[in-house]
C-alpha cells in the first residue's frame, strides 16, 4: 500500500449510477462538496482528493433499505443498485488524529442523499501511518505476562450480580473465583462507579484480596475493573488500579469516546480492556454503520489491549461466522510489520461445550474466553466450572472429543451432562 494514502472499502445502496456516487464520496470526504468551489484548484484537488480505486458491483435490491427524503423529493425510484466502493484517502488530510480519521472514513457519508444503504466494511493502513499511533501496552504477550498464563486460553469471567453487591461483597465474590482458578475477572459494563459500591472502596477492597491470593498460591489474576467515566475521572481511577497492584482497567469505548480512551492510553501503563458495549446499534443492519474489520481497526489505533467479539453459540444476535471473522481481526496486524495484535475477548453464553467451535474456527488460543454461568453454575461449583473449561481445551489441543476425554475428566463429563440440558 502506498505510504501516503490509507484505503477504505464500502458496501453502498443507490438508486444512481454507483460510479457518480462514489466520486461524490470522495469528494465529501476531502476537498469538495456536491459542486466544485472556489478555490479548489486542480493542484489542490491532485494532492488533496480521495480517489476512487475500484468499484464492483453486485445483485440490486428489491427495495430501498433506508429511508431517503432527498430522493423522495427527486421522485427518484428504483432499480436500487449495490455495489463494493474502495477509496483511499491521503494520509495528510488527516494526520495522527483519530477523531479526524474517523469523521473521515465514517462520517456524513451515511447522511449522503444518494444512497439508501451504506457500510464501512473494512479500513486498511500503510504501516507508516499506523506506527504514527497508540501502540497496545499488553497486548498478547502481556497479558500473559501478567497473569502467568504462557500456554493455553485464559479463563475468564464476569462479576454478577452485574450490579448491587457492596465493595465487601465484590471483594468476597473475587476471592471465591480466584480460588476456583481464574485467571481474569472483570466489571460487567453497567458497573463503573456506583453509589453502593464507589471504585475508591471497591478497588482497594478486590485488590487486598488479589494480592493474599497471589501470596498464597504465587498466581496473579487480572481483574479488570469499569473504570468508564470522563477523561480526568478515568486517569484518577487509573492510579488508583495502579497503585493498589491492579495490572487491567476496562473502558466502554463507544460511550467514551476515542479521544478520552487515547489520553487513557498515554497515561497508564496498565492493560486496557475494550468493551465494545453499543457496537449492534453501529452494525446489525446488514446495509448500514461499521463492519467489525474497521471498528476494531479504529479502536486498535487507540491502543486498546483487549477486544470484546462476542461469543460462539452464545445468546447475542451475531452469527457465529461474525464472531469467527471479529476474532481473526484482532489477531491479525493492522500493518505489515506492525505487531499491534489484540487478544479477542469471547463472552455471552460460553461454556466448556462452545470451547470445540471456537478452537475450530480460531485456530488460536491466543484470547481471553470468559464464562459467567459455565463456571458459576457449574453443579459442583466454580472451582469445576474453571476445571471442565480448562479439560474441554486440553481436549481440543489434543485432537480429542470432549466426550472421549470427559471419561476421564470429571468436571467436564458434569457440565456436558449439566448444560447439555439446558
Amino acid at each position: 500500500m502506498p505510504p501516503d494514502r490509507l484505503r477504505a472499502r464500502y458496501l453502498v445502496e443507490t438508486p444512481l449510477d454507483p460510479a457518480a456516487v462514489a466520486e461524490v464520496m470522495a469528494g465529501e470526504q476531502s476537498s469538495g462538496t456536491f459542486v466544485r468551489v472556489e478555490g479548489e484548484t486542480d493542484a489542490l484537488r491532485e494532492r488533496a482528493r480521495a480517489r476512487v480505486e475500484s468499484i464492483a458491483e453486485l445483485a440490486p435490491a428489491q427495495a430501498p433499505s433506508l429511508p431517503n427524503a432527498w430522493l423522495q423529493r427527486k421522485a427518484q425510484g428504483g432499480p436500487w443498485r449495490r455495489a463494493q466502493i474502495e477509496i483511499s484517502f491521503p494520509v495528510d488530510n488527516i494526520g495522527a488524529n483519530l477523531p479526524t480519521l474517523a469523521a473521515t472514513v465514517a462520517g456524513n457519508l451515511y447522511d449522503l442523499g444518494e444512497v439508501t444503504g451504506l457500510r464501512l466494511e473494512s479500513l486498511q493502513l500503510p504501516a507508516s501511518y499506523r506506527r504514527r499511533f497508540e501502540l497496545p501496552r499488553a497486548g498478547i504477550a502481556g497479558t500473559r505476562r501478567a497473569t502467568g498464563v504462557a500456554r493455553g486460553a485464559l479463563v475468564g469471567t464476569i462479576i454478577k450480580p452485574n450490579v448491587g453487591l457492596s465493595a465487601e461483597d465484590t471483594a468476597a465474590l473475587v476471592g471465591r473465583l480466584c480460588e476456583a482458578g481464574v485467571d481474569f475477572i472483570k466489571d460487567d459494563e453497567v458497573s463503573a462507579d456506583p453509589a453502593h459500591a464507589p471504585l475508591a472502596q471497591r478497588v482497594p477492597a478486590v485488590m487486598a484480596v488479589v494480592r493474599a491470593h497471589r501470596e498464597r498460591t504465587g498466581r496473579q489474576v487480572m481483574v479488570a475493573f469499569n473504570i468508564s467515566d470522563e477523561a480526568d475521572a478515568m486517569r484518577r481511577h487509573a492510579d488508583l488500579v495502579e497503585r493498589e497492584g491492579g495490572s487491567c482497567v476496562m473502558a466502554s469505548l463507544n460511550w467514551c469516546g476515542f479521544s478520552a480512551v487515547q489520553t487513557l492510553r498515554r497515561h497508564t501503563p496498565l492493560a486496557l480492556h475494550g468493551h465494545r458495549n453499543g457496537f449492534g446499534a453501529l452494525s446489525r443492519h446488514p446495509m448500514l454503520g461499521i463492519s467489525f474489520q474497521a471498528y476494531q481497526a479504529l479502536w486498535r489505533l487507540a491502543g486498546v489491549d483487549h477486544m470484546h467479539v462476542h461469543g460462539l453459540q452464545g445468546k447475542f444476535a451475531q452469527a457465529d461466522e461474525e464472531v469467527v471473522a471479529s476474532a481473526r481481526d484482532c489477531l491479525a496486524p493492522l500493518a505489515e510489520g506492525v505487531d499491534d495484535r489484540v487478544m479477542p475477548a469471547f463472552s455471552s453464553g460460553q461454556w466448556a461445550g462452545t470451547v470445540p467451535a471456537t478452537w475450530a474456527a480460531v485456530g488460536s488460543d491466543d484470547l481471553l474466553f470468559m464464562a459467567g454461568g459455565g463456571i458459576l453454575a457449574h453443579p459442583d461449583g466454580a472451582a469445576a466450572g474453571v476445571a471442565s473449561i480448562r479439560q474441554a481445551w486440553a481436549a481440543v489441543r489434543a485432537g480429542m472429543t470432549l466426550e472421549a476425554h470427559a471419561r476421564e475428566a470429571t468436571e467436564l463429563a458434569r457440565a456436558l451432562s449439566f448444560f447439555g440440558r439446558n
